[in-house]
């Protein structure tokens, strides 16, 4: 980091590169995206160095698989995600979802559970949740060379997250809306997953009246928060954001709430 903070320092004072070879600059960024990726491709290697340290997590996730295999549950699924373009309403179908079935309901709950894990703030787990890009340079610069040693930020808001949503899921009986959460949950048998979308007209309008925008700024609104769920989803689960195959039901809120909810209740009642 001193070597970039010089080479900016000398462009912007001297216009120039001065003091500070490019081999220098080259090499202070890659060597932290270097050792990221080595980092990544040998994670395999700690449980073998420090068997210790690892020994109680995989008891713990011994525990919760078994836990999966024989979830029991009365009536309807236990755990249900909810996956949502923006503007399609998905939040507040989630909370009327929840309160249909008596079931507990997090959405932004999330972000007060995870800060208290974290050491971060509420309000910078809020902003910094979904806000995560995967473009090459992001990675370069702002995550792997920053953090090459320790958990980037993001990283540890996402794994802490992670733990919030699969401590929640084994208490039952709720409904989750967003944060991956069918991707981190994937493989429990207990578990409807559930993806939401409406026509961007209707989004437009549904957020031009929630938020008092204007159509144009809705629409911008709309395109900047779905590109940095879309971003944020497949850089931590690989996978494309909305696409059907990642959810039992994929659903158009068009088609009107009661539609929506009567399909949900019936589909989650036959998860048994």
């Amino acid at each position: 980091m001193p070597a970039v903070i010089a080479a900016v320092l000398s462009f912007v004072l001297a216009h120039r590169l001065d003091g500070v070879r490019e081999g220098t600059v080259i090499a202070a960024l890659l060597v932290g995206f270097i050792a990221r990726q080595f980092g990544k491709a040998l994670a395999f290697v700690k449980p073998l160095l420090f068997p210790e340290d690892y020994a109680k997590s995989s008891e713990e996730e011994s525990s919760d698989k078994n836990a999966k295999t024989t979830a029991s549950f009365s009536e309807y699924a236990s755990v249900i995600t909810i996956g949502r373009q923006y503007g399609s309403g998905g939040s507040e179908l989630g909370q009327i979802l929840a309160d249909k079935l008596g079931y507990n309901f997090y959405d932004k709950e999330i972000i007060e559970m995870t800060a208290g894990t974290t050491g971060y703030s509420s309000n910078y787990v809020g902003e910094h949740q979904e806000s995560l890009t995967n473009s090459l340079l992001y990675d370069l610069v702002n995550h792997m060379y920053t953090f090459p040693e320790t958990e980037a930020p993001k990283d540890k808001i996402f794994d802490a997250q992670s733990k919030v949503i699969q401590e929640i899921a084994a208490k039952g009986h709720c409904v989750i809306v967003g944060r991956c959460a069918d991707q981190i949950l994937k493989g429990r048998t207990d578990c409807l997953n559930i993806f939401l979308h409406a026509p961007l007209k209707n989004r437009i309008e549904r957020v031009m009246d929630k938020k008092n925008l204007s159509e144009k700024e809705a629409k911008s609104l709309i395109l900047k928060e779905e590109r940095r769920r879309a971003d944020n989803y497949h850089y931590y689960t690989r996978q494309i954001w909305g696409a059907s195959a990642n959810y039992h039901l994929s659903l158009d809120t068009s088609l009107g709430y009661d539609y929506v909810m009567d399909v949900i209740l019936g589909t989650a009642k036959r998860l048994k």
